[in-house]
């Protein structure tokens, strides 16, 4: 039936108007991708953004040894004018020995202090997204600091916490979001150090996980034991193995081997939460 004149037009989906899909009640929440990000980011205190294959990897690694990482939307002939702004340089669009690039094998010799400007189609742009959105702090978390994250979490925020698995965007970066197992990964692993060094079980109820992020917890403690295997034959693994960059599937599923806690400031991913 058409609105009576006058009507307010109706949304363009029930998703955009219901508060069904925010999981209210819950102190961790998961979702995915922009979307997620959209009904979720509002009413967190902390926003983890999750794209380990490669963005949240490569920030991990820049960032634990000391450099600054600027994250800027995916190369739009913009970014260069951005790095001599910001007294930055551009990491290079196509990998090539010796150059800095979002593959986190370009970066594991950067210099302290490095000011590095890496677009990445979908992690700098959810984190900023976040930022935009209303999160009071947005971190960058991958399987290689999940529980540096975690902690850091857990210790700093008493609020609500979502995480945002990026999952990657085919046909163009607003095509249709295709879920990836190792951001699902990445994230079960955070949440499930942020509850475990919240002095939670996982459990269910106030405070707790809801179903949602309960599903990525269960996910990552089943895959646990085996990431690397995971992590290799997944998807994402085997079209960047096929490529030549088997080393950044194998660096991507380091589990706990960093201490990094990414946190943006301003337009600047910094290493820990008091950082400035």
């Amino acid at each position: 039936m058409d609105p009576a004149p006058g009507d307010a037009p109706a949304p363009a989906s029930a998703h955009d108007s219901a508060d069904h899909f925010e999981q209210k009640g819950f102190r961790l929440r998961f979702g995915w991708g922009p979307s997620g990000l959209r009904r979720l980011a509002p009413a967190a205190d902390v926003v983890v953004i999750v794209d380990v294959l490669s963005f949240s990897t490569a920030v991990d690694i820049a960032v634990g040894r000391g450099a600054v990482v600027l994250p800027y939307r995916w190369h739009d002939d913009g970014e260069e004018e951005f790095g001599r702004a910001n007294r930055a340089t551009v990491a290079a669009r196509h990998p090539a020995p010796g150059a800095l690039s979002l593959r986190p094998s370009s970066l594991v010799e950067i210099a302290e202090g490095t000011r590095l400007v890496l677009p990445s189609p979908n992690g700098s742009a959810l984190a900023f997204a976040a930022a935009e959105a209303g999160a009071s702090h947005v971190v960058v978390g991958s399987l290689r600091n999940a529980g540096s994250v975690g902690r850091a979490v857990a210790d700093e925020s008493p609020g609500v916490v979502t995480v945002i698995a990026a999952g990657e965007r085919w046909r163009g970066h607003t095509g249709p979001l295709r879920p990836a197992v190792e951001d699902l990964l990445g994230a079960g692993a955070i949440l499930s150090a942020v509850d475990e060094a919240a002095g939670g079980a996982g459990d269910a109820g106030a405070g707790g996980p809801s179903p949602e992020a309960r599903v990525a917890i269960a996910g990552f403690a089943e895959a646990r034991a085996d990431l690397a295997d995971r992590l290799s034959t997944c998807g994402s693994g085997r079209e960047l193995i096929a490529g030549g960059f088997a080393a950044d599937v194998d660096l991507a599923a380091a589990l706990d081997a960093s201490s990094a806690v990414p946190v943006l400031r301003g337009v600047e991913l910094v290493n820990g939460w008091g950082a400035r």
